[in-house]
């Protein structure tokens, strides 16, 4: 193996060139390939152990990491090396393993690992979507059981073209983003974000993935012919199916199909349904165990009744769906659950919502920040501040489990981020509204379409927290059952749906568009016609849960809750920073503790100035506002007397900002002492005579009292005492 020689193969994908490169590097796993896109390079690597688990389920762990290194630069943060994954890399992890997962057979039980790592990046194409189509090539290579290839390409449209594998700076311009994986001509996982872009277009760019998604497929078919021409054979692993002793199996089906298929007809909600089965499942094992006792081939019959029952109970669901037509809670196929909503249940908060729909109960708040609060995402590209957070939570009671609480997992950052890419556009623009937005949404209830009951309580608490979104956003999860050519799409599935059905298929908008979406197939791929078909649907479920939400709040509130802080932001010039803060921080300090506000200073001069009192966020306004000023030649000033000298006095007519008020022009007639007519403390109405390219201030208070008069004596520099006169007398020269 150590003399295999270098692969590489190139294909063309959207005018860019991705290549595939084997054969020198991680020898030792089991299939390990780079992939290029520029001088942007992502590693993969595919291993499946050598003995089996007992497990039934499919033990598939898919890791992406993105290395500081790959763009020259040493990790943030006090540790200087990459610890926990960050959200991004989650979500790319989570994007590697949903298209591959399905491709695997029933009943493969040995462990199996990807690991996708971002080596180089040139800063303009992100790594992320290449892993897809690495991790396969490297699965492609192992000898494990896996029915690909797998492609995975970005789309964006652009000043309304479609831009495949585009660069960041294309991104940031783009109304339309997705990310599509797929085998040939048939779709996998699609997921992305829009700006309220219809439906038809949607469909437009799926079909254009896919075929740059079938060059990749082909591609790989390729690197593994030239792999095994260079001397390195691919022999797959086979997976023996379970040996169910047919007499077992036939006892359960007999003992069980019939009540199964009553219970399933009987109309019940989740946990009703759920003790069911249950009770069927538990009268089953009896009799399988008691017919043990006597009869040798049911010896070991325990250990697949759940099997027997879990396969009897997808087939009767999936039977009752495409064969009866109807569905196991007796809803039409495009028929949406009930839906209560109660806005503001707890007044003290910004802004909250439970948005109940069947037996999915979220509960979500809306809270107000200031810019202080944003976050710090230190990501491959650089760091950068995110605006606007929403977070999941699904706490195990809200399918009534016990479990300890851990931290959000790969599905709560999944599904955060699908509710937040579908609210995101609708926001309104940073200038308008300064406020750092944060959404969590606390699934109380749970029996399917979680994240889009998110998506909906997430927009009607930004209502509620009067945020001026552009418009309100629903969300709806579409399923389907597809079985020897026949199919059925499903509006708003419910758990027993998703978990038997073929299809989990989100999508959120708002009347004018879809913003949010993503899907994710179990089985090996969907036609763009059913696509087409699950998109109209989707939208006409999507209207009608925005009626309903208009029902209760049709528009975002006008005024913002008690309980909300104020935000002001100004603009100073970016040389009066310093002056704003004070030596060490003294001018900002002052304003937080005399008025209880929170003052925010960004480096382009940015203040923001937040608060729950508006009268003391006024009152900060207007000193920020006031240190900030220079003085107007000609413009009068009321000041106050700060220090008084025997030329003099100083005269405060912005806080931190003072002019020389001369003694020969205090008043209209001579002064002789200052003190004769200001003690500090006064208040002064004084007309600005002068500002130096210093800076330097002079003042009259004479020029208020009599206009026209201030230049009958000038006075002399701020800084200097009062100039001796030449000669004697009141006027004439000695």
């Amino acid at each position: 193996m150590d003399n295999l020689q270098k692969i590489g193969l190139q294909e063309t994908v959207g005018g860019k060139t991705i290549s595939l490169q084997t054969g020198t590097l991680a020898k030792q796993a089991g299939g390990s390939v780079t992939v290029h896109l520029g001088d942007t390079i992502v590693f993969a690597a595919a291993t499946a152990a050598s003995s089996p688990k007992d497990v039934s389920f499919v033990p598939l762990t898919s890791d992406y990491r993105e290395r500081a290194y790959a763009a020259g630069r040493v990790p943030g943060g006090f540790f200087k090396r990459e610890m926990r994954p960050r959200d991004k890399e989650t979500l790319t992890s989570r994007l590697v393993d949903r298209p591959i997962r399905p491709l695997f057979p029933e009943g493969w039980n040995y462990e199996t690992s990807i690991q996708s790592i971002a080596i180089s990046c040139d800063m303009q194409n992100d790594p992320d979507v290449l892993a897809i189509t690495g991790a396969s090539a490297a699965l492609m290579l192992s000898d494990a059981p896996f029915n690909g290839p797998v492609g995975g390409v970005r789309i964006c449209r652009v000043d309304g073209a479609f831009v495949l594998m585009p660069t960041w700076e294309e991104r940031a311009k783009a109304d339309l983003e997705l990310v599509v994986a797929g085998k040939k001509d048939a779709l996998l996982m699609v997921e992305g974000s829009a700006q309220e872009v219809s439906e038809e277009v949607f469909a437009e760019a799926l079909d254009l993935a896919q075929k740059e998604i079938n060059k990749l497929c082909e591609l790989q078919l390729e690197l593994v012919r030239r792999s095994e021409a260079a001397g390195r054979k691919v022999v797959k692993r086979v997976v023996a199916p379970l040996p169910i002793p047919p007499a077992v199996a036939d006892f359960v089906k007999a003992q069980a199909t019939e009540p199964i298929r009553r219970h399933l007809r009987a109309k019940l909600d989740k946990h009703g349904l759920d003790a069911k089965i249950h009770e069927v499942k538990d009268a089953v094992k009896k009799q399988v165990e008691e017919k043990g006792k006597t009869e040798p081939v049911f010896a070991e019959g325990l250990k697949y009744v759940s099997k027997i029952l879990e396969d009897i109970l997808y087939a009767e669901s999936r039977s009752m769906t495409l064969v009866d037509r109807i569905r196991p809670d007796g809803r039409g196929f495009e028929e949406i659950r009930p839906i209560t909503i109660t806005p503001r249940p707890f007044s003290r908060l910004h802004g909250s919502v439970v948005f109940q729909r069947g037996q999915t109960q979220a509960f979500c708040s809306a809270t107000l920040g200031t810019p202080g609060d944003m976050q710090i995402m230190d990501v491959l590209e650089g760091e950068y501040k995110e605006r606007f957070m929403l977070h999941y939570n699904f706490p195990a009671f809200s399918v009534g489990e016990v479990r300890p609480e851990r931290g959000p997992g790969r599905r709560e950052i999944g599904h955060g981020a699908l509710a937040r890419r579908s609210l995101a556009p609708l926001l309104p623009a940073e200038e308008e509204f300064p406020y750092t937005l944060r959404v969590v949404s606390e699934i109380w209830e749970s029996n399917g379409s979680s994240s889009m009951a998110s998506v909906c309580g997430g927009s009607l608490a930004l209502f509620d927290a009067g945020v001026p979104m552009k418009a309100a956003c629903a969300g709806i999860a579409m399923g389907l059952v597809l079985e020897n050519g026949k199919y059925a799409v499903l509006t708003d599935i419910a758990g027993i749906e998703d978990h038997n059905g073929d299809m989990d298929f989100k999508v959120a908008g708002t009347r004018q568009g879809i913003t949010g979406f993503q899907m994710d197939m179990k089985i090996e791929g969907l036609s763009i016609d059913i696509m087409k078909e699950a998109l109209a649907q989707a939208q006409r479920g999507r209207l009608f849960i925005l009626d309903k939400m208009d029902q209760v709040l049709p528009e975002p509130r006008k005024e913002l809750a008690a309980t909300a802080p104020r935000l002001y932001r100004l603009q100073i010039p970016t040389d009066k920073i310093g002056a704003l803060i004070g030596p060490g921080g003294k001018n900002i300090r002052r304003l937080i503790d005399t008025y209880g506000v929170q003052v925010d200073v960004e480096d382009d001069g940015s203040v923001f100035i937040a608060g729950v009192d508006p009268v003391g966020c006024d009152q900060a306004k207007a000193e920020v506002e006031a240190l900030t000023l220079e003085a107007e030649v000609g413009k009068i000033y009321k000041g106050h007397v700060v220090s008084i000298k025997e030329f003099g006095a100083f005269v405060e007519i912005f806080p931190g900002k003072e002019g020389l008020l001369h003694v020969s022009q205090i008043d209209v007639k001579r002064v002789n002492r200052v003190e004769d007519v200001l003690k500090i403390g006064d208040e002064v109405e004084v007309k600005c005579l002068e500002v130096d390219p210093t800076g330097k201030i002079r003042l009259s208070r004479k020029a208020v009292l009599n206009p026209g008069s201030e230049n009958d004596t000038p006075g002399p520099r701020r800084d200097g005492p009062p100039r001796e006169r030449v000669g004697g007398g009141r006027g004439g020269r000695r």
